[in-house]
């Protein structure tokens, strides 16, 4: 129960209460094992940082960006995730928006190849 008082739990309860659209919509797909069987959590806390999404049995970080995000701005979160064991991939929100089907592919095969 320790883990309710966490500050960090707290950011990450209330950042899955106010998740975007995008998030929503891929969240919708990648939920209850439905994609490759990959057992998926959203906004999940890794060390300072809280991720979209989180795959840990095949250590594979999902991130969904709009216009607040930047390779310059996000490359010390990054490094530090990756430090941690996980693959980070991004997608933005158009292509979230325009091509799930492609983004889920994509996502698809991370995951495959991760459990060979």
């Amino acid at each position: 129960m320790a883990e309710a008082f966490n500050p960090m739990t707290r950011k990450a309860r209330r950042l899955r209460r106010n998740q975007t659209e995008m998030e929503k919509r891929l969240w919708n797909r990648l939920r209850g094992r439905q994609l490759k069987g990959g057992k998926f959590k959203r906004q999940h806390p890794i060390g300072p940082y809280i991720v979209d999404f989180l795959c840990e049995e095949c250590a594979q970080v999902i991130e969904v960006d709009g216009g607040q995000h930047s390779a310059e701005g996000d490359s010390e979160r990054t490094a530090h995730i990756e430090t941690a064991g996980y693959r980070v991939v991004r997608f933005w929100n158009n292509e979230v928006a325009e091509n799930m089907d492609g983004v889920l592919s994509d996502i698809g095969r991370l995951i495959l190849e991760r459990r060979t």
